[in-house]
């Protein structure tokens, strides 16, 4: 076996490590390693002397040597570390991760809490794939920095490519509205592609349930509830009668009705019990007290009032002994938790009824 790069490729190498390297990566399926320079890309055609992926592992342990100062490589078995062990280096060693051509390098990169915008968009040459953007996204200042709109922008265009992987539809949709980077169109398009899959409508409703696209109009009795300062239902009655409130709870019922995957009912009763915080959060004796009075002012909200004592009570521990004896999911998981489901649908069913 050949210990050393064939001499065309020593020579480029030697002439690169000679100018100022802002980023490397390998192109594997065309043998080419790519630099990122002040002025531009340059890539160097690798010709390799023995089987090729014996000679990128002596190219990795070339670049590492230069970078890190260390020619046995770097350490990409250890994924773990790799990931986690990134918090105490400073932007000038991660700046060196960027330089040696591995993957597990760059995703150490992302990972850091040092991570800067000159930085992400190093990394995002290195490596430009969903997770990479996702995670770049959840730092302030990658979103308010040179690179957030360019995340945002990949993302939107490759929710597409995640077909049916439902996870993958809320944490990218979930990082994009924390983000802070749609715009209004942006947000608008991403909601309807929830006519197609419901999973893009959850991360809406955990994050922003008073803010939901397309608003429906308030119920038609919505001015009757009676104001009562500091009356959890007099608040929620307020909310759910609302446009947002209408919207928020036909939505809901979208997702709880079908489901594919558990983490869908979790997410989703989540929200639901988040936006239910008012009555959740109020004592037996306290709720007994306020629901007196609202029906005292207002006694034909006694149906919306159960209703929402109904929903106050679910959350994802609702569902948590069934899931923990079974990993179905579609139709068989529904099925499983109707009982469940059935009793939360029929009220919001209630509040949605017209007077």
């Amino acid at each position: 076996m050949n210990d050393e790069l064939s001499p065309e490729d020593e020579l480029r190498l030697n002439v690169l490590f000679n100018t100022e390297l802002k980023a490397v990566r390998i192109d594997e399926s065309t043998m080419t390693l790519w630099a990122l320079t002040p002025q531009g890309e340059a890539s160097v055609p690798l010709k390799p002397n023995e089987r090729s992926d014996r000679y990128l592992k002596r190219v990795r342990e070339q670049l590492s040597g230069h970078a890190l100062g260390s020619p046995g490589g770097y350490p990409v078995h250890l994924t773990r570390w790799t990931r986690q062990s990134q918090a105490g280096l400073s932007a000038q060693h991660l700046a060196q991760l960027l330089l040696i051509a591995e993957e597990e390098a760059v995703v150490a990169v992302v990972h850091s809490p040092a991570l800067t915008d000159e930085l992400a968009r190093y990394a995002w040459w290195c490596m430009p794939t969903i997770e990479n953007a996702r995670l770049m996204l959840m730092r302030d200042v990658v979103c308010h920095g040179s690179i957030g709109r360019t995340l945002a922008e990949f993302l939107i265009e490759h929710l597409a490519f995640l077909h049916e992987d439902d996870v993958g539809i809320l944490d990218t949709v979930a990082v994009m509205l924390v983000s802070g980077v749609l715009t209004d169109a942006e947000r608008l398009s991403i909601w309807k592609r929830g006519s197609s899959r419901n999973s893009y409508y959850v991360a809406f409703l955990e994050l922003q349930p008073d803010a939901l696209p397309n608003p429906r109009g308030a119920r038609a009795d919505h001015a009757s509830v009676p104001e009562i300062a500091g009356n959890p239902y007099s608040a929620m009655l307020e909310k759910a009668l609302s446009g947002q409130g209408q919207t928020f709870l036909a939505t809901t019922a979208l997702v709880l009705d079908r489901p594919e995957i558990q983490e869908v009912v979790n997410h989703a009763l989540n929200a639901l019990a988040q936006w239910c915080a008012p009555l959740r959060q109020a004592d037996e004796a306290a709720r007994g007290a306020a629901r007196a009075a609202v029906l005292a002012a207002a006694p034909l909200l006694e149906p919306d009032c159960a209703a929402l004592d109904t929903l106050a009570t679910a959350d994802a521990d609702s569902v948590r002994p069934i899931f923990l004896k079974t990993t179905a999911i579609g139709s068989l998981m529904r099925r499983k938790i109707q009982p469940i489901v059935t009793p939360l649908l029929d009220s919001i069913a209630v509040l949605q009824r017209q007077p």
